[in-house]
């Protein structure tokens, strides 16, 4: 790959995951403490993101893989992004806001299938390379999140004084640089132009007939089931470090819950390299029960750790989703590849997609908004230890649940 092609494909990903850190992470203390949200109203502006995920493959199914480039099509929906998300730093209200993050997640979520699409069009050799190009994005997650703790802006004093909104305004001028240098990407014309899509070939129905083997039903069930626990991360722990006021100090500088938040990213960058050394050791079922534990453990932390003496438990808890994303995630894609065959591999993978991202982060961030409210000790403070005890102990009875059902099977993993 050319030096300047890799250059470009970089600089996309890290601004496409850039934009998704520097809004995304503080979304549930800004809806809380700028809007006043209830927590049932932030499990629904949460749910934009599945909804986003239901909805954009019919975008790529029906336009993108028909009609336009890629790298046209996410320069225009980042640019539409960018007005959204300019409209989302000036809402005064929780009314006025939801509208404009459910059309800002239809317009974004599309974008990740797209940075793909655009960055394998170039590759000889995607599963050496592909690594290489989306590290990036992981990188401009993490900074992302370090910027919003050196300007301070998830700090107590800072959110009482509204500052956590320019997260909103920086996501907009960075959604907004990312449309514009998308005309500038490498051309990626439709691939199926004129072949005849059906919405069973966009929504991977066909892959449903994999759900006849038990093994592979266990694990699809699994799937949609610890998503309610990934939930709870997404939605409630920048509310959670915020409200504990947990933070730490580095060479001098206080860095704040979304810096510490960060960490998590780094941690799933060093685990993705170790995971498959444990996969061809251990192999799947090992692989994903540690996963699944994982979660678990993350919230006993979390119930148990305070941001004074114990502040090491909340850090631990953070550091762990490496183990209980990529060894959970990214090893059932790869189960789930190995499952389906040449002719179902991409059905398969959007079904997976269809049913984590979509149904069941749809469930997971209502149950969770349930929960939170179920434990509202004030209009601001929140009896965390049993709001953490339920996503803990739900991720327990799945990991009981797949030990006993899911009978172990050799998975052939090739680097």
């Amino acid at each position: 790959m050319k030096k300047t092609i890799y250059a470009k494909l970089s600089t996309m990903m890290f601004l496409e995951f850039f934009i998704w850190g520097s809004w995304f992470v503080t979304l549930g203390t800004f809806l809380n403490n700028n809007l006043s949200a209830s927590d049932a109203e932030s499990s629904v502006a949460f749910s934009t993101q599945s909804w986003g995920a239901i909805i954009a493959p019919f975008i790529i199914g029906l336009i993108a893989d028909r009609f336009f480039n890629a790298e046209r099509i996410l320069g225009i929906l980042h640019l539409i992004g960018a007005v959204l998300m300019y409209q989302m730093y000036q809402a005064e209200d929780f009314s006025t806001f939801y509208p404009y993050v459910l059309g800002y997640m239809i317009a974004y979520m599309p974008t990740l299938a797209l940075v793909n699409s655009i960055s394998f069009n170039q590759m000889k050799n995607p599963a050496k390379e592909f690594s290489y190009i989306r590290v990036w994005g992981t990188v401009g997650w993490v900074v992302a999140g370090v910027l919003i703790s050196l300007f301070a802006w998830d700090l107590e004093n800072s959110i009482a004084e509204g500052l956590l909104a320019n997260t909103f305004l920086v996501t907009s001028i960075a959604s907004f640089v990312l449309g514009i240098f998308s005309f500038l990407l490498p051309k990626t014309p439709p691939k199926n132009r004129d072949a005849k899509v059906s919405i069973s070939d966009i929504l991977g129905l066909d892959a449903l007939k994999l759900l006849k083997d038990k093994n592979f039903l266990v694990f699809f069930l699994s799937s949609v089931l610890i998503c309610i626990p990934l939930a709870f991360y997404y939605q409630n722990t920048n509310p959670f470090l915020t409200e504990i006021n947990a933070k730490i100090e580095i060479l001098g500088i206080e860095i704040g819950p979304t810096g510490i938040m960060a960490t998590g990213q780094v941690s799933e960058v060093l685990f993705m390299l170790l995971l498959p050394i444990f996969f061809k050791k251990y192999g799947f079922k090992k692989t994903i029960l540690v996963g699944m534990i994982a979660w678990a453990v993350r919230y006993l932390l979390f119930a148990h750790g305070n941001s004074g003496e114990l502040l090491f438990m909340l850090l631990i808890g953070i550091a762990l989703h490496g183990i209980c994303y990529d060894f959970f995630f990214v090893s059932g894609q790869i189960y789930t590849d190995s499952k389906a065959g040449e002719k179902m591999k991409s059905a398969a993978q959007g079904l997976i997609t269809l049913a984590t991202y979509g149904v069941g982060m749809l469930i997971g961030f209502w149950v969770a908004g349930k929960v939170s409210d179920a434990y509202l000790i004030s209009k601001t403070v929140h009896n965390w230890q049993d709001i953490w005890l339920f996503p803990a102990l739900f991720a327990i009875g799945v990991f009981i649940l797949f030990a006993i059902f899911f009978k172990n099977e050799k998975i052939e993993y090739i680097e």
